[in-house]
């Protein structure tokens, strides 16, 4: 008898959840058996530990503090938890944050059904996966070769900044203004405000000019 592996989604969009489990779930014993869904951080903590699944599929960037939070809380409560990195983001320092906070693998939104449920089965049988450009990315930081994604994960100042006010911050750095920020993220101009004048207040900068020299210092922009 085959037995699938058993998952966990984590994502706060629903419909994006909704199509993962009708990937894994209509393959039968090809596929995996999704024992529960998650929106948030604390929800996603509660279900994992109570689910205990073989593989958590958890997105980056969600309410309450991201796919980090995720897994900073799940291991210390259940430290061999094997965890797969879904996301839209192919960011350096998103990758490295999730591989030094134990995820197994990271894995773009772009991957096939096919290639999803062949990750999972691999991270459940303990091996790690990525796509390939990723890989990249994680090879180069631990080579010391990524300087942004090392600095961003491991700079005291931007610890203080939640997932949402990093990709800010990286965004106003670029040159992108308030409206293209909004776009690109799905949210209001206003939310976008409160979250720069949030950056701005935490590492103690007075406008988004000396907000991008500082970034810039840090090489943090492209």
């Amino acid at each position: 008898m085959v037995t699938r592996p058993t998952v966990v989604l984590v994502d706060d969009h629903a419909l994006f959840r909704a199509g993962v489990r009708a990937e894994l779930e209509n393959r039968g014993d090809a596929g995996a058996e999704v024992l529960g869904e998650a929106g948030d951080v604390d929800e996603a903590v509660r279900m994992i530990l109570d689910r205990e699944p073989d593989v958590v599929l958890l997105d980056v960037h969600m309410p309450g503090g991201g796919g980090a939070e995720v897994l900073r809380r799940v291991h210390e409560k259940r430290p061999g938890q094997k965890v797969l990195a879904l996301s839209v983001s192919d960011e350096p320092e998103d990758v490295i944050a999730l591989i030094r906070g134990g995820a197994r693998g990271y894995v773009t939104k772009t991957i096939s059904g096919d290639e999803l449920v062949g990750a999972i089965a691999k991270v459940a049988g303990g091996d790690a996966v990525f796509s390939p450009r990723l890989a990249g990315f994680v090879l180069d930081a631990f080579a010391g070769r990524i300087d942004a994604a090392v600095a961003l994960v491991a700079d005291p100042e931007l610890d203080g900044l939640t997932d949402r006010e990093r990709e800010v911050l990286r965004l106003i750095a670029r040159g992108y203004m308030y409206k293209e920020i909004a776009r690109r993220l799905t949210i209001s101009p206003k939310t976008v405000e409160h979250h720069v004048s949030a950056v701005l207040r935490k590492l103690q900068l007075s406008n988004r000019h000396e907000l991008t020299r500082w970034a810039t210092e840090r090489r943090l922009v492209d």
